[in-house]
């Protein structure tokens, strides 16, 4: 079966990935109410006592608002690296203790024949992480909530088969758009968002003949457009000089109210 997954749901309104392989059925964040999350897996044919545990990135409302309530439904255990877990354990609620895992920026963890490792991103809470999966040859990145792409992240997701960026704003949009300028300048730092410029400048260095698609995440609904991104996204990695065919490479979308479809990181 090797590894699948679907974004649930992906922007600041929340997010919750789902990643599997044929032992292991595990989320990534649990950002919307419980019972919207429960809406989202029935969509793709995932009941919650399918899931083995939550992998927490950071303790942003956007990644954990339905978290604590998801747990405790299904008595799932929650790793979370120790920062992130002080950050949001107010806001979560009672976890019981045999579910509260520490599971450290950079370890690496089997559950079963998935191999789940964790690296740390530039973001502006406690201690952020993205996630790399492994299953054999198979190599699913997810890495959101970037501030830059740092070449430790670089490091961590080369080689995968399917990688979930974050391609957060268009830069003169949000320039223009109605947020205060200290907003603007917190998401335009090296401790807030990825803009579609900047995605675009990590592909071109992290295309190979491996990389065969990526998902473009967590669009601001307020300065993104699906389309927009992808053109910026072309067009960024074409002016250092990375060319490539639709057939070879594919940029896919992700949404906020809507879960992609299955996809298998086998697939070409």
């Amino acid at each position: 079966m090797g590894i699948s997954f679907t974004v649930l749901s992906s922007g600041s309104t929340g997010n919750a990935t789902v990643v599997r392989n044929e032992e292991t059925t595990l989320m990534i964040d649990a950002g919307l109410s419980a019972k919207r999350i429960d809406e989202l897996l029935q969509e793709r044919d995932v009941t919650g006592e399918e899931i083995d545990g939550i992998l927490v990135t950071h303790e942003h409302s956007d990644h954990i608002k339905g978290l604590g309530a998801v747990a405790r439904k299904y008595d799932l255990p929650i790793y979370a690296n120790e920062k992130t877990w002080e950050a949001m354990e107010k806001s979560i609620g009672k976890i019981a203790e045999e579910n509260r895992v520490v599971l450290g920026t950079g370890e690496v963890r089997d559950f079963g024949s998935l191999r789940v490792e964790s690296f740390g991103i530039s973001h502006d809470a406690a201690e952020p992480v993205g996630y790399c999966f492994y299953d054999g040859d198979e190599k699913l990145s997810v890495a959101t909530d970037l501030g830059y792409m740092s070449d430790k992240v670089k490091q961590a997701i080369s080689d995968s088969n399917v990688l979930v960026l974050e391609s957060n704003h268009d830069i003169e949009m949000l320039r223009m758009g109605r947020y205060p300028w200290n907003i603007k300048r917190r998401i335009l730092g090296d401790m807030g968002h990825l803009s579609n410029v900047d995605a675009g400048e990590a592909l071109s260095e992290l295309l190979t003949g491996d990389l065969k698609r990526t998902y473009l995440a967590h669009l601001s609904r307020d300065h993104n457009m699906m389309d927009l991104a992808k053109m910026t996204v072309r067009d960024s990695m074409e002016e250092r000089g990375c060319f490539y065919k639709d057939s070879e490479f594919k940029l896919c979308d992700t949404y906020y109210d809507r879960p992609t479809p299955w996809d298998k990181v086998s697939e070409p």
